[in-house]
């Protein structure tokens, strides 16, 4: 599969982020069947050396119901054709539902590749490097794991103070050429379209703010050496309501219908000033239903990207390679619909892989071997639940990382 390493060939890389809700929450396990059918696809393609998988909401929403499914998931995935040659693994998985100041419903999966040497994994506690062997898998209480940081988001992060499973997980690891540390990391959500399209930027985007660079402040602290890192997981990003409606809604009315008991807005009705009067766009708390959802699809919705303005207070902390792919929430979750979206959120690049500027220069973009990078979606025409999983798979060259390397050598523990 990954083959043997050449120092011309360097390390390849595949980094995953996947919202699994929807998988577990699907009684006929179709969507299951095809996440791991997809994702093995992927890896068979790419054949990384280093494979890294992040989840969020793993059990779903009724998580104590589906931990047996968990277990099956984990155990389909270590066993699947693509991970064969992966003769080391480390699964992290939060499971500790019961806990609602620490319960994140994360998870965290990482394989190594058989001819992949000398891979060392961080312990926090002992601030060392620990040869990574066999396979292992870790859940219930990852506080006190040491090969790992996790954190829920202090309640008053939280929209309304209501704690939610919002939080991160961080690993830190050693290959021959370089380190890094990776995060998996899930935020907050839009909790209603009509809130959403009041102001710009709406308060929803606030709050995803101040969690991120909570997260930024606290893997970039003075408690362990700084190195560069991937942040990937579901950032709940959404485009700036408020201004793509106006722009999708340029020359409609708007009609406010308001809740006959409290008088509060229900809905907005937006209508073509003739035609009929034909609804252009119907918004309520959780409906967002346009009437030409091609314009979500069309070149990849790429002409709405103006519009994805989140990342853009964190430029001088966080990169990110283009985006050529649709947004990537909310799908239908019908089997036969794996194109179409929901008429629930204005669909949005959720799922992000983010850099830190030395995990960037990290990135391998050779001049004549264009393919050798690959910032995509996996699934576009198949259904895997209400969010496409996304991936970034690229080559670390030989001698890359060389300083950041030699500087641990010194606190390796074999």
């Amino acid at each position: 599969m990954a083959g043997k390493l050449t120092a011309a060939q360097g390390t390849g890389i595949l980094l995953v982020t996947a919202n699994v809700g929807s998988l577990f929450e699907d009684v006929s396990f179709n969507l299951f069947v095809c996440f791991l059918s997809l994702l093995s696809q992927t890896v068979q393609t790419h054949r990384p050396h280093f494979l890294a998988v992040h989840c969020q909401e793993v059990g779903g929403k009724n998580y104590e119901a589906s931990m047996s499914h968990v277990d099956s998931f984990v155990k389909e995935l270590l066993s699947s054709d693509a991970m064969k040659e992966y003769s080391r693994a480390r699964v992290y998985l939060d499971e500790n539902y019961k806990s609602q100041e620490h319960f994140t419903a994360l998870g965290s999966f990482y394989f190594i590749h058989e001819s992949l040497k000398n891979i060392h994994q961080f312990d926090f506690k002992a601030k060392k490097f620990k040869k990574v062997v066999g396979k292992e898998t870790y859940s219930e209480t990852l506080e006190s794991t040491p090969t790992l940081e996790k954190e829920k988001f202090p309640q008053d992060y939280f929209p309304e103070c209501k704690w939610s499973r919002k939080g991160f997980i961080r690993t830190r690891w050693a290959l021959p050429d370089c380190s890094f540390d990776l995060v998996n990391i899930h935020l907050f959500h839009d909790a209603s379209n009509l809130v959403a399209w009041e102001k710009s930027p709406s308060v929803y985007s606030g709050t995803r703010q101040k969690a991120l660079g909570y997260v930024l402040d606290r893997i970039t602290d003075q408690r362990y050496e700084k190195l560069p890192f991937y942040l990937f997981g579901d950032f709940n990003f959404r485009l700036d309501s408020k201004q793509v409606i106006e722009t999708l809604c340029s020359a409609a009315t708007m009609q406010t219908v308001r809740a006959a008991d409290t008088n509060e807005v229900d809905k907005l009705i937006f209508r073509e000033s003739d035609n009929d009067r034909k609804v252009v766009l119907q918004l309520e708390k959780k409906m967002f239903s346009y009437v030409n959802q091609d314009v979500f699809r069309e070149n990849n919705g790429t002409s709405l990207l103006e519009y994805d303005k989140e990342l853009s207070v964190f430029k001088d902390r966080l990169h990110e390679l283009e985006i050529s792919f649709p947004p990537s929430y909310p799908y239908s979750e019908d089997s036969s619909q794996g194109k179409q979206y929901m008429n629930t959120r204005c669909p949005a690049w959720c799922d992000r892989i983010l850099l830190s500027s030395s995990a960037r220069d990290l990135v391998l973009k050779p001049e004549n071997e264009e393919k050798s990078i690959v910032y995509d979606n996996i699934g576009p025409n198949v259904c895997m639940g209400d969010h496409k999983p996304v991936f970034l798979s690229f080559r670390i060259t030989a001698g890359a990382g060389k300083p950041n390397a030699n500087k641990h050598k010194c606190c390796v523990v074999q």
